[in-house]
Formats: C-alpha cells, sequence, structure tokens
C-alpha cells in the first residue's frame, strides 16, 4: 500500500513540475503516473550502473556530476514515454531537483504521519 502511495505521490509532483516549468509538458494525469512509475524503474536499475561507470567524475566534481546522471535519468524517460517532453539537459537537471525536493517533502508527511497514528 505504502508503494501505491509513494507512486501516486510522485505523479502529483511531476505532474505540479510540469505545470510549473515551461520547458516539462505532460498530457494528462496518466502519463504522469507512467512517469513516476518509469523514473522508479530507471533509478532502480539504470542509475545504479551510471553512478559507477561515472564514479570518477563524480569524485572530480565532488558529487555535483549526479545531478547531470539524475538529468540524464530524466531525458531517458523522456524517450521512453509518448505524452511527457523535457526540452533540454538543464530543464531536466532541474526538474530532477526540484522532484527530489518535493518526493522529500511527501516522504516527511507520510514519516509525521504513521508516527502520530
Amino acid at each position: 500500500m505504502k508503494l501505491i502511495i509513494r507512486l501516486l505521490l510522485n505523479a502529483v509532483a511531476v505532474f505540479f513540475l510540469s505545470e510549473v516549468l515551461k520547458g516539462v509538458q505532460i498530457d494528462n494525469y496518466t502519463t504522469a503516473i507512467i512517469v513516476a512509475i518509469v523514473l522508479s524503474i530507471l533509478n532502480l536499475l539504470v542509475k545504479p550502473i551510471l553512478v559507477i561507470l561515472t564514479f570518477p567524475i563524480t569524485i572530480l566534481t565532488l558529487g555535483l556530476f549526479l545531478f547531470v546522471v539524475n538529468g540524464f535519468i530524466i531525458l531517458l524517460a523522456d524517450q521512453f514515454i509518448e505524452g511527457f517532453a523535457v526540452s533540454s539537459i538543464w530543464t531536466a537537471i532541474l526538474f530532477s531537483v526540484l522532484l527530489s525536493i518535493l518526493q522529500w517533502l511527501f516522504q516527511s508527511f507520510l514519516k509525521s504521519d504513521s508516527k502520530s497514528k
């Protein structure tokens, strides 16, 4: 149940960010749910490989290159999903940073809600 709630909250965050950022377009809420699922799968399968392959440059940039890796994951999702478009790598990096912040906020609300019960 928690997984479904997290995916739906991620979809809400994706849809909200598509409304806020000019360079991100999503056709409808169903596409936002698909984007949330695909991003979860890409973060699970592709991101660890990219982090290992880019480890030397990540060390040289003191971890800042991970923003580029996250942006690349967003652009990869853009290629897989029809109805989801990101205009540039910079928009994808900004989208990933804001999405991470929103996910953190939603996660903190879920944790505080479960502690109060």
